[in-house]
């Protein structure tokens, strides 16, 4: 029995040890460093990298651009809202005076024809 699990133990370690010469023959067979079929990729890389820097840059100004014409939208109806309330204050001021005026008005010529009511019956 002991045997038997030395030949398993010898088994497993040879099969460990090609294991990693397979390894190493797969890292020994890959191209250089400065192989042009590496520098060809690693050149198509940059450039899907930096075309997708590009267009996220563009879509940040786009969305830099669409915040501030928010933010333009949004203080033009505030002036609009400031202005309109300015305009209803000075009809509702003139409106006021307007009634003030008639009821002035209306009080003088009451107080004039009780002012003649009272020279008529002198």
């Amino acid at each position: 029995m002991g045997q038997f699990k030395a030949n398993q133990l010898t088994d497993r370690l040879e099969a460990t040890a090609k294991a990693r010469q397979a390894a190493l023959a797969r890292f020994r067979a890959r191209p250089a460093a400065n192989d042009p079929a590496v520098l060809a990729r690693h050149a198509a890389r940059r450039a899907v990298v930096q075309a997708r820097e590009v267009r996220v840059a563009e879509r940040e100004i786009a969305r830099l651009a669409a915040e501030a014409e928010r933010e333009a939208e949004a203080l033009a109806a505030r002036d609009r809202a400031a202005a309109d309330f300015v305009r209803l204050a000075a009809e509702k001021a003139e409106r006021q005076e307007a009634l003030a005026a008639e009821q002035k008005a209306a009080r003088d010529a009451r107080f004039a024809a009780r002012k003649a009511k009272a020279k008529a019956r002198r």
